[in-house]
């Protein structure tokens, strides 16, 4: 993939780097600065120079994400357009476009596969932890929905009939919104069992 840069010419260098990170979009303290041509005042006026600079991102968190997903994402021959940000220690990546569904993949098991991979790409070489956090379509937030009712109807029918039910596996995330959303139900209790990525949840009476 191509590093984006831009080149700019400038009184002083700082004048043609100011340039050349606004054209990128960026901020002085958000690009890599590299002179090419040191300016020159010349003789009594004459042979002046003006300085030239290359500036690239410099190569954040958030960038090291996007750059990885979108080289995952063009190597499936899938077209697409991503967003990015990041708050403190979070890097959010949203996707969007025609071939979203297949990033999701059955039951998110693609989209998971990829955080998962991009989480080990942003910290490969890092000292402080980042959590990346891939959504396409607002997947996540249906799924987290389509969990909370699920847990809610499945909690009533095991209060009626007594009988536990023991749910589909499921990744941590997942689990995590059944647990949380039964955790003030006094009607049952919910547990975990079994080993990754089997790991499922248990929906039993509350006895007593």
């Amino acid at each position: 993939m191509d590093v984006e840069f831009s080149e700019k010419y400038g009184r002083t260098i700082e004048e043609a780097a100011s340039l050349a990170a606004a054209d990128l979009g960026l901020t002085l303290e958000e690009v890599e600065i590299e002179v090419l041509e040191e300016p020159s005042k010349g003789f009594l006026g004459l042979g002046a120079k003006s300085a030239k600079v290359k500036v690239v991102p410099k190569q954040t968190a958030l960038k090291t994400a996007m750059d990885f997903m979108k080289q995952v994402t063009e190597k499936m021959g899938l077209s697409l357009n991503m967003s990015g940000r990041q708050e403190d220690n979070i890097i959010y990546i949203d996707v969007e476009g025609a071939d979203a569904g297949t990033v999701i993949g059955k039951r998110g098991q693609t989209l998971d596969a990829i955080q998962y991979l991009t989480n080990l790409a942003v910290n490969k070489n890092s000292d402080k932890y980042m959590k990346v956090v891939v959504n396409a379509e607002n997947y996540r937030q249906k799924r987290e929905t389509t969990l909370e009712q699920l847990a809610i109807r499945l909690a009533g029918k095991v209060y009626k009939t007594k009988k536990s039910v023991r749910l589909e596996p499921m990744n941590p995330y997942e689990r995590k919104v059944i647990h949380t959303t039964l955790q003030d139900d006094g009607r049952v209790n919910t547990k975990s069992e079994g080993e990754e990525p089997y790991r499922r949840v248990i929906i039993e009476v509350r006895r007593g």
